[in-house]
């Protein structure tokens, strides 16, 4: 008789944790707690959340009942560590080191996912996989360069749900992924919007790094010489970094992140929050228009998912904005539980094979790079 394979998924994100126990495909249990930014502002370092989201695991496994030893599988979103390609990985101390260590250049809470499954699997036994991190790199050359020798843009997007929803979308046409093209925009508590070529992310904004709309909890894209002012006017890099990713967009203009308080000062005529919220909608949609750019026009669909379509008037303002170039379609929340689930399994039975950790990026630079340190 085949045994019943035990998952956690474990799903770090910038306002929330995620927590799922499955049962092969079957999601038994699904709990998803909120931090709110002023909470998560206490913690100097997202590393320093982990004893907390910990806490928060343990007590969903708790009040399900559910014996850790029991579990077969850890599995955690992922981030942050060199950047990697697409599918599962296995997670081993050197992936949980440089995933602390942020060597990949960004700090998005993403990150814990592999950390909280290392601690767990280490602790009660089973084996511990990550899925399709914030920093899988299937960018191409002409994504890359800037205005500046040598510094180089970097694939960080919402991977894990973007690929998960382009295939879904991919199946109700009755087409491959890999012959669409795509713009997926995931809207929560990060934005990030990707333009998928025939099944590879070609551009992304980085949502975490300061590029894109503002967010509920990041800054999104800034003019540099406004954030020198800024920097000149006393106020520290620290400070400006916190904002990228913890404690900008909505944190900065209204002290939290909540977007139903937010949006329900929308809905009572404040004209701050109207402003501020429709200003989001508005550089979504700019960010759409770049990816139809990259595409050259020749797009299949534009994708609409995360927490945030749950708002009408952030779906009708890009169906105003850029319903032209495309049909929207809308895939409210996202599958990202059921999509790490999906990927170990195949795994686990074989139909795949897991990669393992290079502690090399993807990326690294063109030739001249070399030929210049040399």
């Amino acid at each position: 008789m085949k045994k019943t394979v035990k998952m956690l998924i474990i799903n770090p994100g910038s306002t929330s944790t995620k927590v799922s126990y499955f049962e092969d495909e079957e999601n038994r249990f699904t709990q998803s707690i909120f931090h709110d930014a002023p909470v998560l502002l206490q913690y100097p370092t997202t590393n320093d959340q982990l004893p907390m989201r910990r806490r928060v695991i343990e007590e969903f496994l708790r009040s399900r009942g559910i014996s850790p030893e029991d579990i077969d599988v850890f599995v955690g979103r992922g981030g942050c560590a060199y950047s990697q390609g697409a599918g599962v990985m296995e997670i081993d101390r050197q992936l949980v080191e440089d995933t602390a260590a942020d060597v990949g250049g960004s700090d998005h809470p993403a990150k814990l996912g592999v950390m909280l499954a290392w601690e767990l699997g280490r602790k009660y036994g089973g084996s511990m996989y990550t899925v399709n991190p914030t920093n899988v790199d299937e960018l191409w050359d002409y994504a890359r360069p800037t205005g500046i020798a040598g510094l180089y843009r970097r694939a960080q997007t919402h991977v894990l749900n973007q690929k998960g929803i382009a295939a879904i979308h991919a199946k109700t046409l009755g087409k491959p992924y890999e012959e669409l093209n795509l713009i997926v925009c995931h809207i929560d508590g990060g934005i990030t919007v990707t333009a998928h070529r025939q099944g590879r992310m070609v551009d992304s904004t980085e949502g975490a790094g300061g590029d894109g709309p503002f967010t509920p909890t990041r800054l999104g894209s800034i003019p540099v010489m406004e954030v020198l002012k800024y920097l000149d006017e006393g106020h520290s890099t620290g400070e400006m970094r916190g904002m990228l990713s913890r404690s900008g967009g909505f944190v900065s203009h209204f002290g939290t992140s909540d977007s139903d308080k937010i949006h329900a000062m929308v809905d009572a005529g404040d004209p701050k929050a109207t402003l501020i919220w429709n200003t989001m909608v508005y550089q979504l949609c700019k960010s759409i228009g770049q990816m139809a750019a990259v595409l050259e026009g020749r797009v299949d669909g534009i994708l609409l998912t995360g927490g945030l379509v749950r708002f009408a008037d952030i779906v009708d303002g890009v169906q105003a904005r850029c319903g032209w170039i495309a049909p929207i379609t809308v895939y409210p929340g996202e599958c990202e539980q059921e999509a790490m689930a999906a990927a170990v399994l195949e795994v686990l039975r074989g139909e795949k094979e897991a990669m393992v950790y290079t502690g090399k990026p993807v990326f690294s630079g063109f030739p001249w790079d070399k030929e210049a340190d040399a």
